[in-house]
């Protein structure tokens, strides 16, 4: 939903310039990681009870997916890219005072 929102974004040619900032990206500045990472933790959940012995050391996929994601290459290098390129707007240091990193939450006031 969240690639959807942005790809009708980028689309329209008056908002495509800037950085998205409604819908999904409203209550979080990386929804669609967030989303690959549930994804993940849905499929381990749902398996969990056929699990047996060492086969509970399935939660290092999702473990390590959502530490990448977080730490690693996701999260990290696209907020270096969009504080490049955003950095001195104030309505892109608004947004980020007030939208979360990863989980979607309500934004701040």
């Amino acid at each position: 939903m969240s690639d959807a929102q942005k790809f009708r974004f980028k689309s329209d040619k008056e908002k495509g310039k800037g950085f998205m900032r409604t819908g999904l990206w409203s209550w979080s500045r990386h929804p669609n990681y967030f989303g690959e990472s549930l994804l993940w933790w849905g499929i381990l959940v749902a398996a969990a009870p056929a699990f047996r012995g060492w086969d509970f050391l399935t939660v290092v996929g999702p473990l390590g997916l959502t530490l990448l994601l977080l730490f690693v290459s996701g999260v990290p290098l696209l907020e270096k890219s969009a504080e490049k390129k955003y950095g001195k707007n104030a309505d892109y240091q608004e947004y980020k005072r007030r939208t979360s990193l990863f989980i979607p939450l309500p934004p701040r006031k």
